[in-house]
């Protein structure tokens, strides 16, 4: 029986990586199996998500999520996000905004994030008029379910009042001219220590969390808006880390609930899926027997001279380095989902090459890619953790997190604290000047990258 169990564990590991990391090795066109390049809601024809022959995933039948058309995103959007604690985190929402910022800029997409401790789908929906609609926002992603499913075992009311609230938010967008991303909840790793009903295991709780994404599926199929689903790949992202790394690997976190960046990675991946971003940061093409050189938009061919290309990028891949075993790495998330493979595809393209590798440096760092290799396409933004972005990146970020900080502070302690008590439109309008620069300063940090790679044959 051991070697039976040991043999099942084996099929459902290889199959969780040919679902989880497959994508990462196929070329990059639009159209694969994790892109987005399906009718907008339209249903694969398979009815359930495929899933690892393990018996960790025995129970859960899970119906197929859409996947959507690019385009969603328009110029001048402003985009709100929305959701509990773990919004509340400002790391998921971090990585969206930085990442739009950055990968995006020709959008020139605004961002709030609107999260909020403890709240449900009913708390958002009592203040989303005051806190949201208020800064007129174009595009809005939502993320409930963690504290509607009451930490404990399915109930039909369970559902009925997530339906009914997630609906209600869903229709009041609309009516505000917004376009919805309905997301489903995360998945947890236990059964945290504040639940009520100590008796639930995690799978009772995952179960009842499979059922709210099951519903949120139905909303934004019904009300005709997108769906992200944030549970099924970080279920099976926790699950496959586990075996991959270590057995402690915490994809919800420590408490179960709130993950680390690893996990807040897994939830990003799955909201661009669900705004149909596109993910193609830029193609260098280097023509070695023509001794020439073309780059796509977003670049500027600067130089190409004996092997050195230089160019000055007005548009960033996303940037993480760290270790790829640990749940409070995003580089680990990146490791678990095709985040790269989908929206982070900076590639360097290589042809007519003599020899049969070459040396590729970027920056400090450099890697040997085979002719073939490259006249494929190699992904430096995956290839090189640390590279000649990491640090005007790494500014921007930093610009986007002193932003979404004070967001925070103006929604929970201003608006509805005291001064908001006393006047709330003039303390709307006085923390709106107090957050302008902060704004600001996101923009003036995404300046243009000028950057050298050297191809040398070996």
């Amino acid at each position: 029986m051991k070697i039976i169990d040991k043999l099942v564990k084996q099929v459902g590991l290889l199959l969780a990586l040919a679902l989880l990391s497959g994508c990462a090795t196929s070329s990059p066109s639009k159209s694969s199996c994790c892109g987005c390049a399906a009718d907008p809601a339209k249903v694969s024809a398979r009815p359930f998500e495929a899933k690892p022959a393990h018996p960790y995933f025995a129970k859960f039948q899970l119906k197929k999520a859409p996947v959507y058309e690019t385009g969603y995103l328009k110029p001048g959007d402003r985009l709100a996000i929305c959701g509990d604690s773990i919004t509340e985190q400002k790391m998921y929402s971090r990585i969206l905004e930085t990442y739009l910022t950055v990968a995006l800029p020709e959008l020139n997409i605004s961002v709030r994030q609107y999260g909020w401790s403890g709240e449900t789908a009913s708390g958002f929906l009592a203040r989303m008029t005051n806190d949201c609609l208020r800064f007129k926002p174009t595009v809005a992603t939502t993320s409930y379910g963690m504290n509607d499913h009451r930490y404990r075992a399915y109930e039909p009311e369970i559902g009925r009042l997530y339906r009914e609230q997630s609906t209600a938010i869903v229709e009041a967008f609309k009516s505000a001219g917004v376009r919805v991303v309905q997301g489903s909840p995360g998945c947890v790793g236990k059964n945290p220590n504040w639940s009520q009903d100590k008796k639930a295991t995690m799978e009772d709780l995952n179960l009842n969390l499979a059922e709210l994404r099951g519903i949120g599926i139905e909303i934004a199929q019904s009300e005709q808006v997108r769906f992200a689903d944030v549970f099924w790949p970080m279920l099976q992202a926790g699950w496959l880390a586990q075996n991959r790394y270590q057995t402690n690997y915490a994809i919800a976190g420590g408490d179960g609930v709130h993950p680390g960046w690893a996990g807040h990675l897994v939830m990003a991946y799955a909201f661009l899926r669900g705004l149909g971003v596109p993910g193609d940061i830029g193609t260098f093409t280097v023509d070695l027997k023509a001794k020439k050189a073309t780059v796509s938009p977003g670049h500027d061919l600067v130089s190409f001279d004996a092997g050195q290309l230089k160019i000055t990028s007005h548009r960033y891949p996303f940037c993480a380095a760290g270790d790829i075993d640990r749940d409070d790495q995003i580089r680990s998330g990146m490791s678990l989902v095709p985040f790269n493979r989908e929206f982070n595809r900076l590639l360097l393209v290589v042809k007519n090459g003599k020899a049969r590798s070459y040396r590729v440096t970027w920056g400090g760092e450099s890697r040997i890619f085979s002719a073939q290799q490259l006249a494929q396409g190699v992904n430096l933004a995956e290839e090189f953790a640390v590279n000649p972005f990491s640090e005007s990146f790494a500014r921007v970020d930093a610009a986007v997190k002193a932003k979404q900080d004070f967001e925070t502070v103006q929604i929970k302690q201003k608006f509805h604290g005291a001064d908001g008590k006393a006047d709330l439109e003039a303390t709307v309008e006085r923390t709106e000047k107090e957050r302008l620069p902060l704004a600001e300063a996101v923009k003036a940090a995404l300046v243009p990258v000028t950057h050298t790679i050297g191809i040398e044959p070996q």
